[in-house]
């Protein structure tokens, strides 16, 4: 009698669960956004005996690479890229990409080349797990609140990418940028990285998410991504006080890229 009632509450769930998805928008955004979340604690969980026999290896990005990659299709993310030789450059050097939210991660371990790694902040060690394999896969982790700390950082993580040959992941923007349909002012942190190592940065922009995403009206569907790498931007020569100059024109080239490869998309309101 307890076995058929609990198999009867569990199909209810089930159906129940299933017409929600099917027909509520609030709760498909909220079930696929932590859909993602819920993937990458649980591959973390999956692949941290095997990340953590290498030891701390930025090689270790091959392996949340091969776990995060199926997730595109998962949830239905169709991802084209152009401008995919511009990553084939001999040396260390550093990307930068805007930041609308998490889906930016899936066209990002798309398109990352060998000895790629990410800044990220000590927030993400509130996903525990994950923050102990993404340390493991060579992730550099800073603190945004001791100011006074950044130009020593950026110093040591100039000389590390240099003499290590690592490509560095960032997105300037800070954080996420959910609800305007351009991009938010460019800090200047990873210009100053480039210009210190002296090594190019290259631009990468991806097509707006409103035709899918959009955490204001809460609608998350299956979509179309484009992902449009610009040509690197020489850093030669530059010094640290022309990084505003340097960040606002790579950041205008990468607006009117945005512009471009979103035309035709729209806020749906």
């Amino acid at each position: 009698m307890a076995l058929s009632l609990a198999l009867t509450n569990f199909i209810l769930f089930f159906v129940g669960a299933r017409l929600l998805y099917q027909y509520s928008n609030t709760f498909r955004y909220y079930f696929r956004v932590c859909f993602i979340i819920g993937w990458m604690l649980g591959m973390s969980l999956l692949v941290l005996p095997v990340v953590a026999l290498r030891g701390r290896n930025v090689a270790n990005m091959r392996v949340l690479r091969f776990v995060m990659l199926p997730l595109k299709y998962i949830l239905g993310i169709k991802i084209s890229v152009q401008g995919a030789l511009n990553l084939n450059l001999e040396g260390p050097y550093v990307m930068v990409a805007n930041h609308q939210s998490n889906v930016d991660y899936l066209g990002m371990i798309q398109i990352l080349p060998g000895r790629s790694t990410l800044i990220v902040t000590k927030e993400i060690f509130y996903m525990l797990t994950v923050a102990v394999v993404c340390w493991l896969s060579g992730f550099i982790i800073t603190d945004d609140k001791k100011a006074a700390d950044r130009a020593s950082v950026r110093a040591a993580v100039a000389e590390t990418m240099v003499r290590d040959n690592l490509r560095i992941w960032l997105f300037p923007e800070g954080t996420k940028n959910y609800y305007t349909t351009t991009m938010l002012p460019f800090q200047h942190g990873a210009f100053h990285l480039a210009v210190k190592a002296q090594v190019p940065v290259i631009p990468v922009v991806m097509s707006s998410y409103r035709p899918f995403f959009n955490k204001k009206i809460q609608r998350f569907t299956p979509g179309e991504v484009t992902i449009w790498i610009l040509p690197p931007m020489k850093t030669e020569g530059l010094v640290s006080a022309d990084v505003p100059e340097f960040t606002e024109r790579v950041r205008e080239a990468m607006l009117s890229t945005f512009h471009e490869i979103s035309e035709g998309t729209r806020e749906q309101e």
